[in-house]
């Protein structure tokens, strides 16, 4: 076998010769070689909320006054909070997950936390290319069917 890295200076050719190229650039050059891509923080934790929250059995995302300030961040338009209950650590080619969950009553949390486990990892890598070293799912609260959400508005009330 011949091994076709490339080198700096003349390159090595299959019968032994060197050729006049030094190093691959411009066209020619692998699409891989012509930059960086780097990713935000900000980008892994929206994907990470995103896939967390397609899961059945999974209420919201967030732990109590984090769900409170999400609740009015998310009626100024553009507040999101995608990312409410998620932090994240990203690296060159890796990246950690931490997410805080509020489950529905009745499901099977080892289950949903397997299920939001392999969903979120799935999503990261599908969509960055970063390897995924780690999914920590911290439980915070059971929703019951008979709670409200939270300070919803009175509609009710003067006009």
């Amino acid at each position: 076998m011949t091994d076709n890295t490339t080198s700096v200076g003349k390159d090595s050719r299959p019968d032994g010769g060197t050729s006049a190229l030094t190093g691959r650039t411009g066209a020619g050059a692998p699409a891989e070689t012509r930059g960086k891509t780097t990713i935000a923080d900000g980008v892994v934790a929206k994907i990470a909320g995103m896939a967390a929250r397609e899961v059945p059995g999974i209420h919201n995302l967030g732990a109590g006054m984090a769900r409170a300030f999400g609740a009015v961040r998310e009626r100024v338009p553009g507040g999101g909070g995608v990312t409410r209950g998620v932090k994240v650590e990203v690296g060159e080619r890796q990246t950690a997950v931490d997410l805080d969950v509020v489950v529905e009553y009745g499901v099977s949390i080892v289950d949903v936390a397997s299920d939001v486990r392999t969903n979120v990892i799935s999503a990261v890598e599908r969509m960055t290319g970063l390897e995924v070293v780690e999914v920590k799912i911290a439980v915070d609260d059971v929703h019951l069917p008979d709670e409200e959400e939270e300070s919803e508005p009175d509609e009710g009330r003067v006009r």
